[in-house]
């Protein structure tokens, strides 16, 4: 009982969009239709700079965090933790309270994995950043920061990796159409400022 009480909870905590509530607060443009169309810290952070990205980005990362942590003083099982983190994670992609148009839920996983230890937390965030400074994909980081997630949770505590595996296969899930656009060279990279349309217009 108290495990399905946790699943709920998880999900209502993941579906408080914080992308779109700093956006009101700020006066930014809705994140689900301008940008990326992503509400998330990134998207964000294009349309309104550091600030508000950094609370979205907190905030996301908070709502992943204290469920599971929650769970683990609870002395829940392992798959259990896991699965609280995942409904956290469906609560960020499928907000019940914003009609079910969420994000792809990175730093919300993220945030489910910091119980497992700060030393997984700093080689998650190495990735992202070695891959970012790379290529400057946001999305890539992501994708192979969590792809590496099962990996680094074997070396460091192989009792969760199960469980970090279903995040991982979600996250990816939910990342599709990035990968697509990454493939075909459409996918957009930190720093780009969206083109304006052309101007049609005959000059005279």
């Amino acid at each position: 009982m108290i495990a399905v009480l946790m699943l709920v909870l998880a999900y209502l905590l993941g579906s408080i969009s914080s992308a779109i509530l700093v956006s009101r607060l700020f006066k930014l443009p809705d994140p689900r239709t301008h940008g990326s169309n992503n509400p998330g810290a990134t998207n964000v952070y294009r349309l309104g700079g550091t600030l508000p990205a950094c609370l979205v980005l907190v905030f996301d990362i908070l709502k992943g965090t204290i469920p599971v942590w929650g769970a683990y003083f609870l002395q829940l099982d392992p798959l259990t933790l896991g699965l609280i983190g995942v409904a956290a994670c469906l609560g960020h992609m499928y907000p019940v309270f914003f009609h079910f148009k969420g994000g792809k839920a990175v730093a919300t996983a993220f945030g489910t994995l910091l119980p497992i230890g700060l030393s997984l937390g700093g080689l998650l965030i190495s990735t992202w950043v070695v891959i970012v400074a790379i290529t400057r994909y946001s999305s890539l980081g992501a994708l192979v920061a969590v792809s590496l997630a099962p990996l680094y949770t074997w070396w460091i505590k192989p009792l969760y990796t199960l469980p970090v595996t279903f995040l991982t296969i979600l996250i990816i899930f939910r990342h599709r159409a990035n990968i697509k656009r990454l493939f075909s060279g459409e996918e957009p990279k930190i720093g780009d400022k969206k083109k304006s349309p052309p101007n049609n217009t005959p000059t005279k």
